[in-house]
Order: structure tokens, then C-alpha cells, then sequence
């Protein structure tokens, strides 16, 4: 590049190498960015320094002198503080969502949003107990083409698959595709979750983990009308999610009450708490019939109990004679 064109990009270099290389820990004087603007084959004296770092500022770059011996110019702030970035790629590495790889290239991404020194803290390793990568490196293009479809009014067209022992994609419906109407995307422990309609299927409403699905296409066809007040997205989730994919009864359950925060953070804060003695607490709430309830109800052993209703007590006796059944017990 011809040394008339560095010296005109002189600012646009001056700003790179203030956000990359300064942080209040690290500073630069001008002779110091003197020097380094000479490694990209620009020339500069200190007083055209002082010019070009007076133009940033106007431009909105907050860059900060530190007087004194030690002192010198960096840049005193950012679109990200260095804590917020630390917990985004907190996030990503411990997400299920993102692929090794593609975690590995968001960090990077996210590391240029600081000074070089700043980055090397981000070269954190989060671990989160039995939490496992997904393999699906396509989900980011599923996503962005799925709300384009909802914000277009479209049908997509996507197949949808599981995994062999293998690890190879099996493809249900013989390889063939699914055409549906994105409704809305859901977020449930830890995994991305489609919610579809379609008015030729029985269940109107159906859920697919967007990392299980592939070959997303927004299509030209119109999307089916979706009647919010028939088909609640709401109850659909709770039913569909969690511990509410049973009969929904109304239940009363006795807790210890070292289990409070358990159950608030279950069943919400605003959750009413009864004082039974014994040092137990009840609370009465909508749960479900279900496998996953019960499952719930029996990690907690000993501290938690259905007290009503019978049918609901009925199943957790049978849950824990076919455990026990499966024992030898």
C-alpha cells in the first residue's frame, strides 16, 4: 500500500491500535504510538498525535490521557465492560445450543470487543456438570431463517431427525420433509424449541428441538391463520414442558422447610407458603399426572409428600413399587 494512502488512514489506524492494545491497565504515549504507527509504515510526530486522538474523541471514541511518568493514552470505555463480556462467553462455552467449534469462534469474536490484554481473561473454561455440546453446526442458519418466516407470515419446510448409536442422522418420516407454520420459538432447559401449527393434524400444536432439525427453508406459501385465543402458546408450553405434560390437577404438597427456595424457584415467588408444623410447609398448585412430576416429587425423598389428591398419591405409590419392582424390591 502506498505510504500517501497509510498516511490518509493515519486516524483509523491510531484508533485500531488504541482499542486493541490500551485499557486502563495498559496505556500508550504518543511517542509509543508514534513508533507503532511506523510498523504500518505511517509516519507521525507527537503534536499530529495529539490532533488525530482530539478528532477521535469528538468522533465519540473515549479515549483518557493519565498524566504523569507512567502515564499515557488508552481508551476508557467500550461497548462491553470487560464483566460483561466474561459472563457472554460464560454463557456461550456452557450453552448446549453452540457446537465446540462455534463456541470457540463466538469467543473470538467477542474477545476483539476488548484490548488485547483484556482478551487473554476470557480465555475462560467454564464447566457445568453433564452438560454436552450439540452436533448440529447448521442451528444458527435454522434460527435465523425460522423468524424470518414468522416476521414474513411464510410456512417453512425443514426434516427432522435423531441420532444412531453411531452418531449418524436418522431422519424421520422416511427422509421426508415437514411442511408447518411457525408460531414461536421457546427456550427450555438449556435447548431451542419450535412451536408449529398445523390445522390438518389432530394436535394442532406441535414442538421440534431446532438443533434436531435441518435443510430449514422459508417457503413462498402463506402461513396457516393461527388463532391465539383457540390454541393458548402459554398453556401449550406448560402442558408440553417440564413437569406439565400430564392431566393438570390441582394439588396440595407438604415440603420440609429446608426445601423452600426449591419450591419457590419451582413454582414461582409468588407462591403462597403454609406453616404445617413439624417443621413443614404446604403450598397448593396446578401440577400434572405425569412421569416427570412424580420423578420431581421423588428426588426430593423423604422431604416432600402429595398430600391430595388420592389419584395423584396413587401414582406416586405405584412410581415406587415399579422402581422398587425393577430393584428386586
Amino acid at each position: 500500500m502506498p505510504r500517501s494512502t497509510n498516511q490518509k488512514s493515519k486516524p483509523l489506524y491510531l484508533m485500531r491500535i488504541l482499542l486493541e492494545r490500551t485499557d486502563e491497565d495498559n496505556l500508550l504515549t504518543a511517542q509509543e504510538l508514534c513508533d507503532i504507527l511506523a510498523e504500518y509504515d505511517i509516519p507521525a510526530s507527537r503534536q499530529s498525535i495529539y490532533g488525530d486522538i482530539e478528532a477521535l474523541q469528538k468522533f465519540g471514541v473515549n479515549i483518557v490521557l493519565k498524566p504523569g511518568k507512567s502515564g499515557g493514552y488508552y481508551v476508557a470505555s467500550r461497548d462491553f465492560e470487560l464483566a460483561e463480556l466474561k459472563l457472554l462467553v460464560d454463557a456461550v462455552q456452557s450453552s448446549r445450543l453452540i457446537t465446540g467449534r462455534k463456541s470457540q469462534e463466538l469467543i473470538k469474536k467477542l474477545s476483539a470487543l476488548t484490548s488485547t490484554a483484556q482478551a487473554k481473561q476470557l480465555n475462560r473454561q467454564v464447566w457445568v456438570n453433564g452438560r454436552a455440546k450439540a452436533l448440529n453446526e447448521t442451528v444458527y442458519y435454522s434460527i435465523d431463517a425460522i423468524y424470518d418466516a414468522i416476521n414474513d407470515g411464510k410456512k417453512i419446510c425443514f426434516k427432522y431427525f435423531d441420532y444412531s448409536i453411531k452418531k449418524k442422522r436418522v431422519y424421520r418420516k422416511n427422509d421426508q420433509a415437514y411442511i408447518r407454520t411457525p408460531v414461536a420459538m421457546c427456550w427450555n432447559e438449556d435447548k431451542y424449541y419450535l412451536i408449529t401449527y398445523s390445522p390438518k393434524h389432530e394436535d394442532a400444536l406441535a414442538a421440534y428441538r431446532v438443533d434436531r432439525m435441518a435443510s430449514v427453508e422459508v417457503m413462498g406459501e402463506d402461513a396457516d391463520v393461527f388463532n391465539r385465543k383457540k390454541f393458548s402458546i402459554a398453556d401449550y408450553i406448560k402442558r408440553t414442558f417440564g413437569m406439565y405434560s400430564g392431566e393438570i390437577v390441582r394439588a396440595r404438597l407438604a415440603f420440609d422447610e429446608s426445601l423452600v427456595s426449591v419450591v419457590l424457584d419451582q413454582f414461582g415467588s409468588e407462591t403462597a407458603l403454609t406453616d404445617i408444623g413439624g417443621g413443614r410447609f404446604s403450598i397448593t398448585a396446578e401440577v400434572s399426572n405425569s412421569p416427570m412430576f412424580l420423578g420431581w416429587i421423588f428426588q426430593l425423598g423423604g422431604k416432600a409428600e402429595i398430600l391430595q389428591p388420592q389419584g395423584l398419591r396413587d401414582a406416586m405409590r405405584e412410581m415406587m413399587a415399579n422402581v422398587g419392582r425393577a430393584y428386586g424390591e
